[in-house]
C-alpha cells in the first residue's frame, strides 16, 4: 500500500504506478523547429526502449509552466545487470570479517567534532567483486530493486544515453549518437538524475540522504564537524567524494601551517622595537640627514631617508629572521601534506572499491566524441580481430601532429597576451608614480609626502596597479575557459581520463601565468635591473624614457606582500560571491513561479529542473580554485606568513559553501568514479618542488636578510653583534652635479629646502664612491653578498630537499593495514569463486548422471553403473586438481 501512495505524491521519485523508480529525466519544449526535433526524439526514444529502458512522458499541460515535457526513464533489473557486468561494477559478495582496529586513546576529546555513526557509515562493510551476470547467485542480492544504489543506477543510464543513436536503422549516420548532441542541438533542454527528496525536511516515504547531507554537512553551523564522506560518496559518487575528502584534508593540514605562520608574524611584531635598521632610518640624526637620489626622471625630487620610516617598520613585520624559518618549514610541510594525502587516498581507494578502477576506466570509458570524429579504423592491437565490427577508431599521426601544432601556437599566443598585460601594468606603475610626483614636486618639504595617514605614493601606486592587475586577471579568465576547452576538443582525446588531464594541464598553465606573473615580476625582476644615477636602465631602451622600476623605500618584499594579499584575497572574495550568490539568484529567478504553487503541484523533477546544472566542468573549477590558492601559500609564502591563515579561513567557508551549493542549488550530478584527484596530484608535486626554489630566491634576492647577515658577521666595524651603521653601509654615493639633465629633477639643483652644502645623494647599491679609481663599479662587498645569496639558495634547497625526500621515503604511500585488507579481499574473491565454480560443476555433472525413467520422467535411485562410477571419480580428481592449482597460484602470488 505504501508503494502506491508514492505514485500520488508529486515529490516522489517513481513512475505514476508508484513502483518503477525514475533513474533519469529528460526535458524538452516545442519550438519553431519542432518537427525535426520531434523526429529525433522519436528515434532516440525508440532506441532507448530497444536497449531495455522503460519510458514515461509527462505532458506539458501537467507541468507547472505549461510548456515543458518531462521524459522519465527507468532501468529494469535486466538492463542494470547487463551494464553492471559491462562496466565491471563491484558489488558485495561477503560481509567484512576483518576485526576493527583498536580504539584511539583519548578519542572522547574528538566527540564534539564527530557525526552520528549512521551518517558516517550509511552502509555495512562488505568484501566486493566485479559483477558477473552469469553468477548472480554468487553475490549478496537481497532485493533486486534496491541492490544497485541510485548513484549506480543513474551512472548506468547515463552510459546508455551517451551511446544511444537517434538515426533510423536503414540510415546509419555515425554523428547522430548520444544525449550530448541532442542537448547541444536543442532537441532536449536538460538531462539529469533526481534528488531523493526535499533537503529542508525529512520525508518518510522516500530516502532522506539529501536531508541528512544538508543537516549534518551543508549548514555553516556545522563548520567544525567532520565530513560524512561515505554518505557523500554514496549519494554523489566517488569522484565528488574524493574532491571533498581532499579539500577537507587540505584544510586540516592548513591548521599547522597557519599556526606557525601566525607565530612568525607575531615574532615580527614583538621585535618591532629591536629593529636597528628601522631605528636608524627613523632617526632624524641618521636617516634625516641622508639625502636620497630621485626615484624617477624629471618629476621626482630628492628626498630624505627618514621619510621612509613607516615603510621600513611595515617591512620588518614580514622580513625578519622568522621568515627564513617559515620558508624552510613550508617546504617540509608541503611534502608532509602530499605524502599523508597519498596514504589517506589509498585508504579511500580500498574502502570505496577503487583499487583496480583506473585500468577499467581507460579501457571502457572511451569518449563518444572520439568514436564519432575519428573516421579511420585499425585492427585492435590486443585482440587482433580482423572483422570490421571489432576494429577500433584511431587518429592518424599526421592529424595528431597538426592538431598539436595548432594547440601549441594557441597556448603560446595567449601566454604572450598575459605577458603583454603585465608589461602594460608596469608602464602604468611608472606613469602614475611620475604623475603623483609631479603633483608634489612644488611642495616645500623634505620628505616623501603621504597620500593618507599611512599611504606613500609608492604604496598607492602598488595598490592601484595590483587592483588593475586583478581586474585583468578576471577578464582573461573568462576567455581562457573557452580557449582551453576549444583546444582540448580539437585534440580529440580518446578517453574521459585523457580529456580531463589535457584540459587540466592547459587551464592550469593559463591560470598559472595569469595569477602568478605579476608576483614573479615583483619578486624577481623589480628593482634588480635599475642601474645607478647617471646610467639608469630603461624598459625597451633609452628612447622609451621609461626607467625601470626601483623598489619602494621599504624594499620590494613589502610590495610583493601587497601584491599577494590583493590578488589572493580578491580571488577568494570574488570566488565565494560567485559560488554562493549567483546560483542562489539564478535559482530564485527560475523557480519564482513554481515556488508560488503548493508543494503538491510542484513535482520533484520540476523542482530539480529549476536548479542549476552542475555541468561537465563543475568539479574542475573547484579543483582549479584550490590549486591556485595552494600556489599562493607555497610559491610566495616567504613574503606573507599569514597566507596559510587566510587560506584556512577561506577553506572552512569553502567546504560548507560547496556542500550547500551541491545539496541545495545544483541538480544531482551524474555519479562518476575516480580513484584519485587525477592530474592535479602531479601539478601539486611540481608546485611543491618549485616552491622551495622560489622561496629560496625570495629570501636571497627580494629580502634584505642576506645583506644584513653579511654586514653583521663580516663588515660590522666594531665587531659587535649589532646592526649599527648598516644603513650607511648599504647606501652608495653619487655627486649631484654629475646627474645628467634628462635624469635631474625639474625643480633644479637646489629646491627650497635644499642645503647648499649637500653635494651628494645616496642610492641603494654597493658601488665605489666618486673619486675612487673604480668609481661607480661594484665593491667587493657586493660580490661577497652575491656569493652569500647563492650559497644560501644552494644550502636551503639542499636541506629542504633532503628532508623532503627523506620524509617521502619514510612514509609509505599505502598503509600496512590497507595492504593486508587488499590481499585478504583478493584472496577471498579467488577462494569463493573457486568454490562457486566447483560446486556448480559438481551439480552439472551430477545431473548428467541422473537416470530418468521414460515412463515417469523421474530420477531413479538405482546405484550408479561402473561407467558412472568412473565419471564420479573423475569429478573428484578434477576437484582435487582445481584445489591444488588454486592453492599453488595463491601461494605463488603471496610469495611474489
Amino acid at each position: 500500500m505504501q508503494i502506491h501512495k508514492l505514485g500520488h505524491n508529486k515529490d516522489s521519485v517513481y513512475f505514476s504506478d508508484g513502483e518503477r523508480r525514475i533513474d533519469f529525466v529528460l526535458s524538452y519544449i516545442d519550438d519553431k523547429d519542432g518537427d525535426k526535433k520531434a523526429e529525433r526524439r522519436r528515434e532516440f526514444e525508440a532506441n532507448l526502449q530497444k536497449a531495455g529502458l522503460m519510458l514515461e512522458t509527462q505532458d506539458k499541460w501537467e507541468s507547472d509552466d505549461g510548456k515543458t515535457y518531462y521524459l522519465k526513464i527507468h532501468a529494469p533489473w535486466e538492463v542494470l545487470a547487463t551494464y553492471a557486468d559491462v562496466l565491471k561494477i563491484k558489488v558485495p559478495f561477503k560481509a567484512d570479517d576483518i576485526p576493527k582496529g583498536r580504539d584511539v586513546p583519548l578519542a572522547w576529546l574528538t566527540c564534539p567534532f564527530r557525526l552520528p555513526p549512521h551518517i558516517m557509515k550509511p552502509e555495512p562493510n562488505y568484501f566486493t567483486a566485479p559483477f558477473d551476470k552469469s553468477k548472480v547467485d554468487f553475490f549478496l542480492i537481497g532485493n533486486q530493486e534496491t541492490f544497485f544504489p541510485p548513484s549506480t543506477r543513474n551512472r548506468i543510464v547515463y552510459y546508455i544515453l551517451t551511446r544511444c543513436p537517434y538515426y533510423k536503422e536503414d540510415r546509419k549516420e555515425k554523428d547522430k549518437t548520444g544525449i550530448k548532441r541532442l542537448l547541444n542541438n536543442g532537441t532536449y533542454t536538460s538531462a539529469y538524475p533526481l534528488h531523493d527528496c526535499s533537503y529542508w525536511k525529512e520525508a518518510k516515504e522516500c530516502e532522506s540522504e539529501r536531508y541528512h547531507l544538508y543537516k549534518h554537512w551543508a549548514r555553516f553551523l556545522s563548520f567544525y564537524k567532520e565530513q560524512p564522506l561515505n554518505l557523500i560518496r554514496k549519494y554523489y559518487g566517488e569522484k565528488i567524494g574524493i574532491y571533498f575528502a581532499w579539500l577537507g584534508f587540505y584544510t586540516e593540514m592548513l591548521f599547522l601551517s597557519a599556526i606557525v605562520g601566525l607565530i612568525c608574524f607575531v615574532y615580527g611584531l614583538l621585535t618591532f622595537g629591536n629593529n636597528m635598521t628601522s631605528k636608524e632610518i627613523c632617526d632624524p640624526d641618521i636617516g634625516g640627514k641622508i639625502i636620497m637620489c630621485p626615484l624617477c626622471d624629471k618629476k621626482c625630487s630628492y628626498w630624505k631617508l627618514n621619510s621612509s620610516c613607516l615603510s621600513s617598520l611595515q617591512s620588518h613585520m614580514f622580513d625578519n629572521e622568522g621568515t627564513v624559518f617559515f620558508a624552510m618549514f613550508m617546504g617540509i610541510w608541503v611534502t608532509m601534506f602530499l605524502e599523508l594525502w597519498k596514504r589517506r587516498q589509498a585508504r579511500l581507494e580500498y574502502e570505496w572499491d577503487l583499487v583496480d578502477f583506473e585500468e577499467e576506466q581507460q579501457q571502457l570509458q572511451i569518449r563518444p566524441e572520439f568514436e564519432l570524429k575519428c573516421t579511420g579504423r585499425r585492427r585492435n592491437r590486443i585482440t587482433q580481430v580482423p572483422h570490421y565490427t571489432e576494429m577500433e577508431p584511431y587518429l592518424p599521426l599526421t592529424s595528431k601532429c597538426a592538431r598539436f601544432c595548432v594547440s601549441g601556437a594557441t597556448v603560446l599566443f595567449w601566454t604572450c597576451m598575459i605577458v603583454a598585460c603585465v608589461i602594460g601594468v608596469i608602464v602604468y606603475r611608472l606613469a602614475v608614480y611620475a604623475a603623483i610626483a609631479s603633483l608634489m614636486k612644488d611642495s616645500p618639504t623634505s620628505k616623501i609626502q603621504l597620500l593618507g595617514p599611512l599611504i606613500t605614493p609608492q604604496l598607492a601606486t602598488s595598490i592601484t596597479a595590483s587592483c588593475i592587475n586583478f581586474a585583468i586577471i578576471l577578464v582573461l579568465n573568462f576567455f581562457y575557459e573557452y580557449v582551453a576547452i576549444w583546444i582540448t576538443d580539437m585534440e580529440i582525446p580518446k578517453t574521459h581520463l585523457e580529456y580531463e588531464n589535457k584540459l587540466t594541464m592547459k587551464m592550469f598553465m593559463f591560470q598559472f601565468v595569469n595569477y602568478y606573473s605579476s608576483c614573479f615580476y615583483v619578486a624577481f625582476f623589480k628593482g634588480k635591473f635599475v642601474g645607478y644615477p647617471g646610467k639608469y636602465s630603461y624598459m625597451f631602451g633609452n628612447w622609451t624614457k621609461l626607467r625601470n622600476e626601483e623598489c619602494a623605500p621599504g624594499g620590494c618584499l613589502i610590495e610583493l606582500t601587497t601584491q599577494l594579499v590583493i590578488v589572493m584575497a580578491g580571488k577568494q572574495l570574488v570566488g565565494n560571491v560567485q559560488e554562493a550568490l549567483l546560483p542562489l539568484l539564478k535559482n530564485w529567478w527560475s523557480s519564482r513561479k513554481g515556488r508560488s504553487h503548493p508543494q503538491g503541484q510542484y513535482s520533484r523533477w520540476e523542482q530539480d529542473h529549476d536548479l542549476q546544472s552542475f555541468g561537465q566542468f563543475g568539479l574542475f573549477y573547484e579543483y582549479l580554485e584550490m590549486v591556485i590558492q595552494f600556489g599562493f601559500i607555497t610559491l610566495f609564502v616567504a613574503s606573507f606568513p599569514l597566507a596559510p591563515l587566510l587560506a584556512l579561513f577561506n577553506n572552512i567557508l569553502e567546504v560548507r559553501v560547496d556542500a550547500w551549493k551541491f545539496t541545495t542549488q545544483f541538480r544531482r550530478p551524474v555519479a562518476a568514479k575516480a580513484r584519485n584527484i587525477g592530474a592535479w596530484e602531479e601539478i601539486l608535486n611540481v608546485m611543491a618542488i618549485l616552491s622551495v626554489v622560489t622561496n629560496a630566491f625570495i629570501m636571497a634576492f627580494t629580502s634584505d636578510m642576506i645583506p644584513r647577515l653579511v654586514y653583521l658577521y663580516a663588515y660590522q666595524p666594531v665587531h659587535e653583534a649589532s646592526m649599527t651603521g648598516y644603513i650607511n653601509n648599504s647606501l652608495s654615493i653619487y655627486e649631484i652635479t654629475k646627474i645628467p639633465l634628462e635624469n635631474r629633477p625639474d625643480d633644479g639643483e637646489n629646491p627650497t629646502w635644499f642645503n647648499e652644502s649637500i653635494t651628494v645623494c645616496r642610492y641603494r647599491d654597493y658601488r665605489y664612491p666618486p673619486g675612487h679609481e673604480r668609481e661607480y663599479s661594484h665593491t667587493m662587498q657586493f660580490w661577497h653578498i652575491l656569493a652569500a645569496k647563492m650559497a644560501f639558495i644552494i644550502i636551503m634547497e639542499h636541506v629542504v630537499f633532503v628532508v623532503k625526500f627523506s620524509v617521502a621515503w619514510l612514509i609509505p604511500d599505502v598503509p600496512s593495514d590497507v595492504k593486508a585488507r587488499i590481499k585478504r579481499e583478493r584472496y577471498l574473491v579467488q577462494e569463493y569463486l573457486h568454490h562457486y565454480e566447483v560446486e556448480k560443476l559438481k551439480m552439472q555433472l551430477s545431473q548428467s548422471f541422473c537416470i530418468t525413467s521414460e515412463a515417469t520422467d523421474t530420477c531413479s535411485l538405482l546405484p550408479p553403473s561402473p561407467d558412472q562410477q568412473d565419471s564420479l571419480s573423475t569429478l573428484e580428481k578434477l576437484n582435487l586438481n582445481v584445489n591444488y592449482l588454486f592453492n599453488f597460484c595463491s601461494s605463488a602470488r603471496f610469495r611474489l
